[in-house]
């Protein structure tokens, strides 16, 4: 082999770079475990609530410390937690939810809520077309109104031929035109909608948050690993966008009352700054220190003043909005001792009402000239006085916003550009005139995103907002804010998944358990077989597992259960590469060629490689399709399936070829194989052929079988498939799934799906109760409903503990799913396509690679009797199994993975098949072809066994959420090992004869 060298130092550059990449996920793992440790010193009721904001005001006291020093460079836990391996939902716990903005509320208000009788016609059509329709809402609300409208157009004035739409929309204009740009004020206000959503989740605290639009269907996803609280995350990310207009005290105005505040907080803090002595003070508690927090009784003096910082003004040239700042990590803080009754009664007359509040973005102050090199800049944030009132009523609301930009001034500064309409421009002429030399503030969910002077009064409606130090990416966060007051309706959750960090803590200990046993069983077996050959598979096995986990820790990409399943998966085919090499090594050993000659043979093109890249070339594809149609988890499965398929095909290839050419080097006498192993699989003469007959008999009655079941039985849908509500409950005792579901009848009205979980102590509660209901009052009131009805069997368990969110002691909700019906939809469509795309694509690739039909035919003939089989097991199968096998997103996946695993041996077949016919000129085809699956016969059940075996680890040892998945992988990879062997080679073989005769 040539380049061997370079090869190695590849080999081992991107093993220091996976090694260093993964490190970081150690350090932040060492740094939360000690978080959770001074949690659990702090908390001694078992509060989870209490536990979670101790755990967090660890991190955020070591947040911006260094944690590690390597001399040239030093990382703080902020720069190893973003560098760290992201965690799915499933092992880490958090929030998955996507969010709709309401086309139909946005067209509303952009027609000025119109009264046309064809107008809200056409919209009552189109709520009930969606419900069955793939298609967008406006598509659906064109095709309505040109079904209704007769010669109304859209431009008419009572329409969208309004006074506030006169510069995009023409009288009389042609509905096609008013259609575009239509489809840009939705999107616009989708847009909107995204930033705001965006910037409420940057403030809310967690790490490596996802948030994505999906296309141009209205529709944002938002991922939160990590989340605890997810009552306050849903409320976060559905309230309506509220953007006002305040006027603003001065620091002047303001700083004399902070001097007084600072006196009295000094005061109130007086006794509560000695901390008591450590109970056990035989252990220093190195944890307080690092918080800064004292052991001993020694008294710190506090006011007011050590958590903020006035911005005094001494002079008229110092007058600014700003009126003070804070460590980030104090805020909380400052905002408790300013609304401490006894500080807001020193509030002056003219100050009653004051609002206090905080910047929307952070600043990191400038390290001084002769600052050291620890010096450590903390990030500080402005806080703005409000000039409040009785009815807390802003000056101006943002919905006289009627356009916003980000321009250019004349010296080429960066500016914000705003158009009001005829009301806004009354109260903004007001507003400017009553505050000439003084300042105004643009605030959006309670925080100030500008407060700027006011220079003259603006009587235009048209005015631009300016500073001297403002980026474009300032300008244009600011003119997207200015447009969100023209946000015309709420983002509902019309999907979300809820997983307790209990629940993903107990599918980390799960998954690593099974897939340690993985490991071992794969690396003994190899050694048993191939004995030294074995173990150099099990070195590039090794090395594999590295570069896998390396990658994913480079790009940050997220790990899910689903994706670990990949990874197991990727091990077997990585086997199955070094099985495939090893066979041809030991067939040209059989026929008395050379050690060298033989390994040479083995690793060629002519020998093993062809097949292994055939192989893993149709793998790749549909990993392809899944990540395409796939979301969340499945993208974590596609996603591992495919670093896997090309880290295996490196290490399987050229790794272990320079481990086995070393040896040879060394005059090592390889057997590839042991004394146990030695004659195994070899001289095989089997007439597949004359069987395929009882072969299709056999298939045709299974397949028959589960067509009657799956029309008769049919099949258990998901929530992601069929819409609905599921809650996986956990309580103290064991549970009766019968007399549960009786239990609930009462409280939703008919009687949910019920069934044990995992172990008998757990539940899987799945209901339609109210899912055509919108509005996050009902998903409360359905919750709640659940609780008033398990009430009797969760003990002393409160409400607030019931809810899903922070770990769990006792009974409670360990995980939630709701999917409306009408996404429901759109993923089994999607997931639809997903099937037949696959199946399209590696039909033309097989036809491309072996250039005969027959070959595609029997392929994909063998593909559909797999999953016909699959699908026909699980009708026949869920209603007794003692764990979860619905069909939804992941058996979907499994699906796909079946159809790339049974392609897979079939391909490795066909390879042979090509190399015999081409070798064996003077042989029947038919003996071709039993020839072919006799000598493939060895290599397809020693990587089959080795698969499943894996995978049953993984089914009896891995999480409770995964065990419906690996059945069907399971029952898959058994289907599809039988079905290459006599399905897609009879098929092949009995199509080719049809067309030599037709030819």
């Amino acid at each position: 082999m040539q380049n061997k060298g370079l090869i190695k130092l590849f080999a081992i550059l991107f093993g220091l770079v996976s090694l260093y990449q993964l490190s970081f996920t150690f350090l932040a793992n060492k740094v939360e475990d000690d978080a959770k440790v001074y949690a659990e010193n702090k908390v001694t009721d078992n509060n989870a609530r209490q536990k979670a904001t101790f755990e967090q005001k660890y991190l955020d006291s070591v947040a911006n410390k260094d944690i590690i020093d390597l001399a040239v460079t030093k990382y703080s836990y902020n720069d190893v937690k973003d560098k760290e391996m992201n965690l799915g939902l499933d092992l880490k716990g958090g929030i998955n939810a996507i969010l709709q903005v309401s086309v139909k509320e946005v067209l509303k208000s952009l027609s000025n809520d119109s009264k046309n009788v064809a107008f809200n016609k056409a919209l009552g059509a189109a709520d009930e077309a969606q419900k069955n329709s793939n298609a967008t809402y406006l598509d659906l609300f064109f095709e309505e109104f040109e079904k209704i409208a007769g010669d109304t157009k859209l431009s008419d004035p009572s329409i969208f031929g309004t006074k506030a739409l006169s510069e995009k929309i023409s009288f009389n204009e042609e509905n096609k035109t008013v259609k575009v740009t239509l489809q840009e004020e939705i999107n616009s206000s989708i847009g909107t909608a995204f930033e705001v959503l965006r910037s409420r989740i940057d403030k809310f605290g967690v790490t490596q948050p996802n948030i994505q639009r999906i296309g141009n269907s209205g529709r944002i996803q938002i991922e939160l690993p990590g989340a605890k609280d997810i009552e306050r995350v849903t409320k976060l990310i559905t309230s309506k966008a509220e953007l006002q207009f305040w006027e603003v005290y001065t620091n002047a105005e303001v700083q004399n009352f902070f001097f007084s505040a600072n006196a009295k907080v000094a005061e109130l803090l007086k006794d509560d700054t000695v901390l008591e002595k450590e109970k056990d003070s035989s252990k220093k508690d190195d944890i307080d220190d690092l918080l800064g927090e004292t052991t001993d009784s020694t008294k710190v003096q506090k006011n007011l003043f050590t958590y903020l910082y006035p911005n005094v003004a001494q002079s008229q040239q110092q007058l600014s909005s700003l009126v003070a700042q804070a460590k980030v990590l104090d805020t909380a803080t400052v905002n408790s001792l300013l609304a401490k009754k006894e500080v807001r009664a020193l509030l002056p007359a003219e100050l009653r009402y004051v609002k206090f509040l905080w910047d929307y973005k952070t600043i990191t102050p400038t390290k001084p000239a002769n600052a050291g090199d620890d010096y450590e800049a903390t990030e500080l944030i402005g806080l703005y006085a409000i000039k409040g009132n009785r009815n807390n009523k802003a000056t101006i609301d943002g919905d006289v916003i009627l356009d916003a930009s980000q321009v250019f001034d004349q010296l080429n500064k960066p500016e914000v550009s705003m158009t009001m309409n005829a009301s806004g421009t009354k109260q903004w002429a007001k507003m400017t005139a009553d505050n000439v030399g003084n300042f105004v503030a643009v605030v959006l969910d309670d925080y100030v995103y500008t407060a700027p002077s006011v220079n003259q009064a603006i009587t235009g409606g048209r005015t631009s907002i300016s500073g001297g130090t403002m980026t474009v990416a300032e300008a244009e966060d600011i003119a997207t804010v200015l447009k969100a007051g023209k946000l015309p309706a709420t983002a509902r959750i019309i999907q979300i998944e809820v997983v307790g960090p209990s629940l993903g803590q107990e599918a980390i200990d799960s998954s690593f358990l099974s897939f340690g046993l993985a490991i071992i069983f794969v690396l003994l077996w190899m050694i048993l077989y191939y004995g030294k050959a074995g173990l150099y598979a099990d070195i590039a096995l090794a090395v594999n597992i590295l570069f896998i986990f390396g990658i994913l820790a480079s790009f940050n990409a997220v790990l899910t259960l689903p994706g670990i399943a990949g990874i197991i998966l990727t091990i077997g085919m990585s086997v199955d590469a070094n099985v495939i090499i090893f066979e041809r090594i030991k067939e040209s050993l059989t026929s008395m060629k050379g050690l060298k000659q033989s390994v040479e043979e083995g690793f060629s093109i002519k020998g093993a490689l062809s097949a292994i890249i055939d192989a893993n070339i149709t793998t790749l594809l549909t990993g392809i399709i899944l990540y395409v149609f796939g979301t969340g988890p499945i993208k974590g499965f596609a996603l591992t399936l495919m670093i896997g398929i090309a880290t295996s095909l490196f290490t399987a290839v050229f790794i272990t070829r320079i481990l086995i050419d070393k040896s040879i080097s060394k005059n090592a006498n390889l057997t590839f194989n042991t004394s146990i192993s030695k004659g195994w699989f070899q001289n095989i003469n089997v007439e597949f052929l004359k069987k395929r007959k009882v072969a299709y008999i056999i298939s045709g009655t299974i397949i028959i079988a589960g067509i009657v079941s799956i029309f008769s039985i049919g099949l258990k849908q998901g929530v992601d498939f069929k819409g609905g509500r599921s809650y996986i409950v956990r309580f103290d005792q064991t549970m009766n799934a019968t007399e549960v579901a009786s239990t609930l009848k009462d409280a939703f009205g008919t009687a949910p799906e019920v069934k044990t979980y995992g172990s008998d102590h757990q539940l899987k509660i799945t209901t339609v109760y109210k899912i055509d209901e919108e509005g996050q009052e009902v998903d409360e009131e359905v919750q709640s409903a659940l609780f008033t009805g398990l009430k009797s069997y969760l003990g002393d368990t409160t409400y607030e503990n019931f809810k899903p969110g922070f770990e769990k002691q006792g009974a409670g909700v360990m995980s939630y799913m709701k999917v409306e019906p009408t996404i429901a939809d759109d993923i089994k469509t999607s997931a639809l396509y997903a099937v037949f795309g696959s199946l399209l694509v590696v039909f033309l690739y097989i036809l491309l690679r072996f250039r005969k039909v027959s070959f595609s035919i029997g392929a994909v003939v063998a593909v559909f009797h797999d999953v016909l089989i699959v699908l026909g097991v699980f009708s026949i199968t869920y209603s007794f199994m003692p764990f979860d096998m619905e069909i939804g997103q992941s058996f979907i996946a499994a699906i796909l993975t079946v159809v790339g695993y049974s392609l897979n041996d079939t391909v490795v077949i066909f390879d042979r098949i090509r190399e015999f016919t081409g070798t064996r000129p003077d042989w029947k085809y038919s003996e071709v072809v039993d020839k072919a699956l006799s000598s493939t016969l060895g290599r397809t059940i020693n990587t089959s066994l080795t698969t499943l075996l894996v995978m049953l680890a993984i089914f009896l040892f891995g999480g409770d959420s995964i065990k419906g998945f690996m059945f069907a992988l399971i029952v898959g990879v058994a289907v599809g090992t039988y079905s290459s062997l006599f399905v897609a080679t009879p098929i092949m073989y009995d199509t080719s004869k049809k067309e030599e005769k037709n030819k």
